[in-house]
């Protein structure tokens, strides 16, 4: 019994330490890759899928937002607005997704991304001068402090229908909005997507959406190597992170939609 056990643990274990890299890389706790890969390869439904990939996501987050902390200056008082309005958005959006189409789910979850990545190749051409500005003397913001709590809701909402969608759409926001760097952008991301996975995962697995035999695998290979991908990230010119980040977007897009 406890070889057949590893016989099925064992894959996801790799797996999981596959999209721990790819997470920590890109701030996204794997997710993004996890949730297509789910669906079309282990024959989950959009809500199992999702619902499953947070039992990854969760720990995840939380690993990578301390390992980018200890990089970046990340004040967390400056960021309670967003993270109570991210929490609320969460548990609502969440609530919703459980009760839609799969098929509907999984369309909207496609473009959502194909939208995202079209915004980020736009402003590509830009890069130079916004991933490298931070806040501070010279560098100034184009956006007041009052919408950061507008952030945080769009977050939620994109985390509770997507379960990754908030790290999505904090990072462009903050890094054109607000002129911080992309790992500085990211590592603020993961800490408002810890406490909205958090909410997430207890909904989804509420509703039944949860995979655990297949997720705690997952998470335990993702722990395992969601370091090595913060480490990564840092390596690279913030300009080609923002490009690798758009093109996972893509193929994960058109690989959900063809």
């Amino acid at each position: 019994m406890s070889y057949q056990l590893l016989y099925v643990a064992l894959p996801n274990l790799v797996l999981g330490m596959g999209l721990g890299v790819a997470g920590g890389l890109l701030g996204i706790g794997g997710g993004l890759i996890a949730i297509p890969i789910l669906a079309h390869f282990y024959g989950m439904d959009q809500q199992l899928a999702q619902g499953t990939a947070l039992v990854m996501i969760t720990p995840n987050v939380l690993i990578g937002f301390i390992r980018y902390r200890q990089k970046n200056n990340i004040a967390l008082k400056s960021i309670a607005p967003m993270a109570v309005a991210s929490i609320l958005a969460t548990y609502v959006a969440a609530k919703c997704a459980t009760g839609l189409n799969p098929h509907h789910l999984q369309i909207g979850f496609a473009l959502f991304l194909l939208v995202l990545a079209l915004y980020f190749g736009w402003s590509l051409k830009r890069a130079s001068t916004q991933v490298n500005a931070c806040s501070g003397p010279g560098q100034r913001k184009v956006a007041s402090d009052w919408l950061m709590p507008l952030i945080g809701i769009a977050s939620g909402i994109m985390s509770g229908l997507f379960t990754v969608g908030g790290g999505l759409v904090v990072v462009p926001a903050l890094v054109t909005m607000f002129r911080m760097s992309q790992t500085h952008a990211q590592g603020i991301a993961l800490a408002l997507v810890v406490p909205g996975a958090l909410v997430a995962l207890f909904t989804y697995s509420g509703a039944g959406h949860v995979d655990w035999v297949t997720g705690i695998p997952l998470a335990l290979g993702g722990i395992v190597s969601v370091s090595w991908g913060v480490a990564l990230a840092h390596q690279f010119a913030p300009t080609k992170l923002r490009l690798i980040f758009c093109s996972v977007l893509v193929a994960t897009s058109l690989a959900m939609l063809f």
